[in-house]
């Protein structure tokens, strides 16, 4: 059984899409065990303890730069013999010494179609507005494992959704949580625990079952 640690900074809307599919039983080999939070207050840990998980902050303010940061949360981590890390609306940077301790253990949702609309400075609305002004007709999102690269980890799942006239930054936001990602990083969460995810270089194969 695989322990997984969702990092959230906010609401926690796609923390909620992975406690409903745990919920429902879509996670086999999995166990959302931790949610840790960089934000006191969060509405996010509201939600974990709703579920009966156990929640933690791990203040961003609190520690004088990254590096401090992320060795108190690798710390929670490790105690916690977390097996997977999965960023869900995290909005803290994490380092070299992060990533490389869970090296492919690391997945992100990301609002766009990587490559459109993603680096450094595009999160949350910014996503959808830059689409908006870039008058693009399709836009979606993307589960990827993370590396330090902003956006540039293998890329696992990605699904379109139709731009509709009419849209505002907000309608859209909601439209790509509700018919991408909350669809999109369930199932790559379960392929992971289900040990079907192999990355080979710059991409991810899916593996068959019992392949």
């Amino acid at each position: 059984m695989t322990n997984i640690a969702v990092l959230v900074s906010g609401g926690g809307t796609n923390l909620q899409a992975l406690l409903d599919a745990q919920s429902r039983g879509e996670l086999p080999g999995g166990r959302i065990s931790l949610v840790v939070s960089s934000r006191p207050g969060a509405y996010a840990l509201e939600r974990a303890g709703r579920a009966g998980v156990e929640a933690v902050t791990v203040a961003r303010g609190d520690y004088p730069d990254t590096d401090a940061f992320c060795a108190a949360l690798l710390d929670v981590l490790k105690a916690h013999h977390t097996g997977l890390v999965v960023l869900a609306g995290f909005l803290s940077i994490l380092n070299g010494a992060f990533i490389a301790a869970y090296e492919n253990r690391i997945i992100n949702v990301h609002p766009s179609l990587i490559p459109a609309f993603c680096g450094k400075g595009y999160y949350g609305l910014k996503v959808h507005e830059a689409a908006l002004e870039r008058g693009v007709k399709v836009t979606g999102a993307t589960v990827h494992f993370v590396n330090e690269g902003a956006d540039e980890g293998p890329i696992i799942l990605q699904k379109a959704v139709d731009i509709l006239p009419g849209d505002t930054p907000e309608t859209l936001q909601k439209r790509v949580m509700e018919e991408a990602e909350w669809k999109l990083l369930p199932r790559a969460v379960a392929l992971f625990c289900a040990g079907r995810l192999a990355v080979e270089g710059r991409t991810v194969r899916i593996k068959e079952d019992g392949v």
